[in-house]
């Protein structure tokens, strides 16, 4: 299964193309051990989960073509991106109708947190592959958030936990002045 997400036309406002995304992060790229490693999923749900690595590889998985935005201006098109829906756990938690919120974290504190319309559209993903190749640990391996409505620094590299939540809670970028929805096509990059 296939889902597309602005992959060509217009760019949103202030954006340039580049032909490959540079490769920004907070923090040390984390170290991976597929024996030890898990994600939570937790929160305003109905059953938490605890996935080992396995577990999420046995996931029902698709394929996004999407658009990357950053926030300081760049976009590269059609990055063809493979991983889980990430409303396949949604319905595995199921969560609560008072959830309107979906934050994402690694294992170190960065996070950001999107509207839970965006986190359940059919193109968001938790992705295990760009390009047709294995997410490499710069560009967020093993698992990587990708939202293509929102810019790059809602897509949480290295997720361990996916929170549903009732209220926003500002992740790393908004906690310093990042717009709190960073819709790229309304220009949403400061609060």
């Amino acid at each position: 299964m296939a889902a597309s997400s602005s992959a060509g036309g217009e760019l949103p406002p202030g954006q340039r193309l580049v032909a490959e995304a540079p490769v920004l992060h907070v923090g040390e790229v984390p170290g991976f051990d597929a024996a030890t490693w898990h994600l939570r999923v937790e929160g305003a749900v109905t059953s938490e989960l605890r996935l080992a690595w396995r577990d999420v590889l046995a996931l029902p998985q698709i394929e996004v073509a999407a658009d990357l935005h950053g926030g300081t201006g760049w976009s590269v098109r059609g990055l063809r991106w493979e991983g889980v829906p990430v409303r396949a756990l949604a319905a595995a938690c199921e969560p609560s109708a008072a959830a309107r919120f979906l934050l994402a974290r690694d294992a170190d504190g960065y996070s950001a947190c999107v509207p839970l319309e965006a986190a359940l559209a059919t193109e968001t993903l938790l992705a295990l592959r760009l390009q047709g190749e294995p997410l490499t640990p710069a560009r967020g391996g093993p698992l990587r958030m990708v939202v293509p409505s929102r810019y790059a620094w809602k897509s949480v590299k290295w997720v361990r936990s996916l929170v549903f939540l009732e209220h926003d809670e500002p992740g790393f970028w908004e906690s310093r002045g990042a717009h709190p929805n960073g819709d790229p096509w309304r220009g949403q990059r400061l609060a």
